[in-house]
């Protein structure tokens, strides 16, 4: 027998007020969580527009915070940051906005360092597959392949 907990919407608008002020949510995160506590669609419009107006909910605040986060912690260069936020459903507009929090010289950077650091890390013989397996990491982790391949050439 399923006893799934019902929510009013005032106790599902108190559940994600807690929700949204723990950590940052983007809308996506938020409707899959009113989908999960059973709310008809009414009543989660309802509760993403209280979110929303009462700045619990802010895109562009999401967008900003995640590529600060990702970059700075997991070293992601744009092109996953970008592919991330898309996932999200996160505007265009507010990951343009976003990728302008990174400082290009922080970039470059962490880059470098990357590079160096993933250099040292492949034990390869073969001067080419060492080139590509560096590369890979890179490429997978968002770097623009351009910026990768030009920092190879200069170490390898």
């Amino acid at each position: 027998m399923d006893l799934q907990k019902t929510y009013t919407v005032d106790e599902a608008q108190k559940k994600l007020e807690h929700y949204c002020a723990y950590q940052e949510r983007c809308h996506k995160e938020v409707k899959s969580k009113l989908k999960e506590m059973r709310m008809i669609p009414e009543a989660i419009d309802t509760i993403m527009v209280h979110l929303i107006q009462h700045n619990y909910l802010n895109e562009e605040r999401f967008a900003k915070t995640f590529v600060r986060g990702k970059f700075r912690i997991k070293k992601w260069g744009k092109n996953r940051l970008v592919r991330e936020l898309k996932f999200r459903e996160i505007s265009t507009y507010s990951i343009d906005s976003a990728l302008k929090e990174i400082d290009l010289d922080d970039y470059y950077k962490t880059l470098d360092d990357l590079v160096q650091k993933r250099i040292q890390q492949v034990k390869e013989k073969n001067h080419y597959k060492k080139k590509k397996k560096v590369a890979d990491y890179l490429l997978y982790r968002g770097w623009e392949s351009h910026l990768v391949y030009e920092k190879l050439n200069e170490y390898l």
